[in-house]
Parts: C-alpha cells; structure tokens; sequence
C-alpha cells in the first residue's frame, strides 16, 4: 500500500474528529433539519465555504479596478490571479493533508480541535515558519473582517443615508459581533448556500443594470493612466482571489478532507461568471467617473432592484465578516485555554474581545477600495501566495520527503521540477508585482486618502451636501 492510501485510509478513519468531536460528526450522518441547516461537511459544502468567501465585497469594488487598470487588463489579470490562487490553494491542501497524515501516524487526536494554518507550518518546517504563518494570517483575517463592517456602512448608506457611514459602522459592528456564536465552519451549511446566492444575484444586478443603464454621455475610458492607479488596482484583484486564508479551516470542517485538492479551482470557475461580467459591464456604463466612486452601488440610480441587492450583499457580508473572524475566534480561544469548551455561550462570551479591535479600526480607516488593495499587496501577498509555494517547496525539498509524499504531483505537472517551476514563478511574480510595485501604490493612494478625508472620516466619498438657496429679497 503507498504512502497516499495509508495517509488517506487513517484521515477517512478519524473523519468524524475533523468536525468539533465524534458525538458531533454522528450527528451529521442524520436527516434532520438541525442536521440539514447546521452540520455541513461535504464536498458541496466546502464549496460553497470557498465561492461565498471568495467573493463578497470585493465584487462591488472589481469596476473601480477596471478603471484604474482598463478592460483588457482587468479581465486578463483576473483571470491570471484566479488560477494562481486556485494553484497555492491547492498547495495549502497537500500541505494539510501531509500535516494531518504525519500526525495520525503518532495517533494524535483532533477531537475538539480545529488544525489552522500556522500550525500545519509548525508540523512541517518549525516554529519561525508558525510564527511567520500567525502574523501574515491574523493580521490579514483582521484587516479582512474591518473591510466587511466599512462595506456594510458603505452599502447601507446608499439606501438610508439619515445616518452617517460611521454610525452606521457602529450599527453593523454589533450586529456583526453575532458571529461568536457560530462554533465552527462546520456550522456555516445554509450560510455558505445563501450567502452565494446573494452574491450571484448582486453580480446579475449589476452587469444587467449596467446594460440597461447604458453610458453616461461623455463616458471615457483612460485607463491605464498612471503607475500608482494600475498597481493599485492589480494589488486589489490580487486580494479577490486570495480568499484561502480560511482554507485549513474549511477542509478541516469536511468529513473527508483529502477531496478538497480541486475544490477552489472548480470555485474560481464560478467566480469568474460573476466577477468579469460585472466589472466589466460597470465600467463600460460608466467609465472614468468610477475613479472617485469605489463601490459600483453609488453611480447606479436607486431602484427596488438595486435595493434588494444592496440588502443582500449587507446580509453577504455579515457571513463573510464571520468567515473572516472565525479563525481568529480559534487562534484566540487557544491563546486562553478555551478552544475545547462545549458550551457555545461561555466560547462566545471569550471571543468578543476579538471584535473590539476590528470595529475601532473600521471606524478610523473607512476607506472602501483603497484599503483592498493595501491588504491584498501587504498581506494576501505572503499569506496567500509567497508562503505556501515556499512552504511546499522546503517541505519536498529533500528525496525522501518527496518519495514519502503523501500528494505526488498533479497530473498536468507529472514532475516535481515542474511543480518547483511554477512555485518559484508565484514567489517571484508576486514578491516583486503584488508586494514591491502593489505595495508602492496601494500605500501611496492610501496616504492620499487619508490626507484627503482624514482619518476617522464621518462620512468617506459621500456627496457633498448642497448649499441652501439664498433668500429672496423680500425675506431679508
């Protein structure tokens, strides 16, 4: 028997301790509805966790991308980024399942123990590589859930506008602050399913509205104009298509986790149906004018369609934020010796600090598409891309690593020289494209926001109020 089938045959054994314990995975055999709504482990479910993660916000921010970049290189780097990010996806589930397949062999138990990122980077390659793996994932995971609140106050806001988009912050940051009781990503089943649906109806609203719409007269199409707006808008394609940073935690939510290898490609797929339409169509509707409007709800009129697409990405978005938190509720649970307690309550009342933090920094940098593209080239850059292509390469980098390995190369790449090639080209290409010139810009057009708006901005691109009539002479 190889190497695979011994690792693959010992995690199908345990399956049941990869979902919050074996009284548990029990219950997700069941055809209740608790079992229906709440237990999800399937490769269906892993996903949906995957397409509804992968795009949320972002898609509102994809037509201001395309502005700063043009048509034919937004669609070609969505494209470009979208496989790329299916490919270091696919190296964080060898990674995993080499991890798990090493500890089930010292009969090491995950019941009530959820394996992260950092921690398969422990197993692996040792503590810097955890430590590396904590700060890039935290601090992206952190930045991701603020994005989530400023998007929500920004959405809101096109809706209701007698409040303000901070205080809206503050409304949608308590609301948010809900996710503590959802124990695990095994528990996100209907969340996933319509958290999808919401999006896909957003996208179809945008691109048919856009359609409708028509261009506005005198519509122009500059883009590429400056170096700053380009990299700045790459940086924020690179960002969509590096939603992995929950990939350890989804595939350890799956009954059988060694299916997830191709799960995130045929989810990238997917994406693409929604985000290249609608980038697409946007910004053909409205051109240049998208360069000072970062969310694409702001320059289509107001309607009942546009309405409940706006209330559907709000509700999108308050799964994402969980998505995004929910990693960083088990990295804190660990920190203080709650990770393995049942009670839900008692789990939610130790996560809240975890929210505190996010909501104070949505409130003070509430800037919507600028902030996606420093994170996606400061953070998504290393978490999503350089890390795990590093990771794997020093993890097979000696022969009997590569002759024990429980994943052998692909298919389309039968060597491992060939799959060294194409990690070092990720490493390369994004180290200096995604970090170095995506850094540059996305910091520099971030400055420029704050000297614009300042920091703690009541109300971030909102338009300017109009000046009262003057009075009629006869009233003086």
């Amino acid at each position: 028997m190889t190497p695979g089938k011994q690792a693959e045959e010992a995690i199908v054994g345990r399956e049941q301790e990869a979902v919050d314990g074996k009284k548990e995975g029990e219950e997700t055999r069941g055809f209740g509805m608790k079992s229906l709504l709440w237990h999800g482990g399937s490769v269906w479910d892993a996903w949906f966790s995957c397409a509804s993660n992968q795009v949320a916000q972002v898609l509102l921010t994809l037509p201001y991308s395309f502005s700063q970049l043009g048509m034919l290189s937004g669609v070609i780097l969505q494209v470009f980024y979208g496989f790329m990010g299916s490919w270091t996806a696919y190296l964080i589930s060898v990674l995993y399942v080499e991890y798990r397949s090493r500890k089930e062999k010292e009969h090491v138990s995950f019941s009530n123990h959820v394996i992260q990122w950092f921690e398969v980077l422990d197993g692996l390659l040792g503590p810097y590589w955890k430590a590396a793996g904590l700060v890039f994932n935290c601090t992206f995971l952190l930045f991701g859930s603020v994005i989530q609140l400023i998007a929500c106050a920004s959405n809101i806001y096109y809706i209701n506008d007698r409040f303000d988009k901070r205080t809206w912050t503050y409304i949608f940051g308590a609301c948010c602050a809900t996710t503590v009781f959802i124990p695990s990503f095994h528990n996100y089943r209907i969340w996933s399913f319509l958290g999808l649906g919401m999006t896909t109806y957003t996208a179809w609203y945008l691109t048919i509205a856009a359609a409708v719409h028509g261009q506005v007269e005198g519509a122009t199409h500059s883009g590429p104009t400056k170096l700053v707006l380009y990299f700045t808008g790459a940086t924020n394609i690179l960002y969509t298509f590096g939603g992995h940073a929950v990939t350890v935690e989804i595939m350890h939510a799956m009954w059988k986790p060694q299916k997830f290898k191709s799960i995130y490609l045929f989810a990238t797929i997917y994406v693409f149906t929604l985000t290249l339409p609608s980038a697409a169509s946007v910004y053909w509707a409205f051109g240049d004018q998208l360069l000072t409007h970062s969310n694409a709800f702001s320059l289509l009129p107001r309607s009942g369609w546009r309405d409940a697409a706006v209330i559907l990405m709000l509700i999108h978005q308050f799964i994402t934020f969980g998505f995004a938190c929910t990693p960083l509720y088990f990295v804190w649970e660990k920190v203080i010796g709650m990770h393995d307690t049942k009670s839900i309550c008692l789990r939610a009342a130790a996560r809240l600090p975890v929210v505190i933090p996010i909501w104070f920094l949505a409130i003070v940098f509430p800037f919507f598409g600028p902030i996606n593209s420093a994170v996606g080239s400061l953070l998504v850059s290393f978490t999503v891309y350089i890390i795990p292509a590093l990771a794997h390469m020093l993890t097979y980098w000696k022969p009997s690593a590569r002759l024990n390995a429980v994943e052998k190369p692909p298919f389309f790449l039968p060597s491992w020289t060939a799959v060294y090639m194409v990690n070092a080209f990720v490493v390369v290409w994004v180290l200096v494209v995604g970090f170095g010139l995506g850094g540059w810009a996305s910091i520099t057009n971030f400055v420029n926001q704050i000297d614009t708006f300042g920091l703690f901005a009541k109300c971030y691109q909102c338009p300017k109020p109009q000046p009262l009539p003057a009075p009629a002479p006869h009233q003086l």
